[in-house]
């Protein structure tokens, strides 16, 4: 069974940092698409960052754009995000996902999220 988990969330004061991880499991991970998505309270979950297979190509909702990286260790089966700067807008539920088109068919995993909390 494919495994999403989450992990290096918690509690951070405006303009702090942090750096979440994602480690899969049971996917051949370079064939995925890697993507971070956001949900906060009363909103729905909403695209942040993601990272094509190769690594080659990376793309950021413009609200995080200049302040979070995206990055990927093939050999630790991880993807990170770099956080930067962060808002109190930015707290939320953050969840991975893993994505893959196989012959027409779309395999999509999501991790169980970790909570992002940016306190003023």
């Amino acid at each position: 069974q494919v495994q999403l988990v989450e992990s290096g969330g918690g509690l951070v004061q405006a303009g702090g940092s942090l750096r979440l991880s994602c480690a899969a499991s049971r996917l051949t991970f370079s064939m995925y698409t890697m993507g971070w998505f956001r949900q906060a309270p009363g909103k729905e979950r909403e695209f942040v960052s993601d990272i094509a297979s190769s690594g080659s190509a990376t793309s950021y909702a413009d609200s995080v754009k200049g302040r979070f990286t995206i990055s990927r260790d093939v050999a630790e089966n991880t993807v990170y995000l770099q956080m930067n700067s962060l808002k109190p807008e930015d707290t939320a539920v953050y969840y991975c996902r893993g994505r893959r088109n196989v012959l027409g068919t779309e395999l999509v995993y999501w991790g169980q999220g970790t909570q992002v909390t940016v306190s003023s």
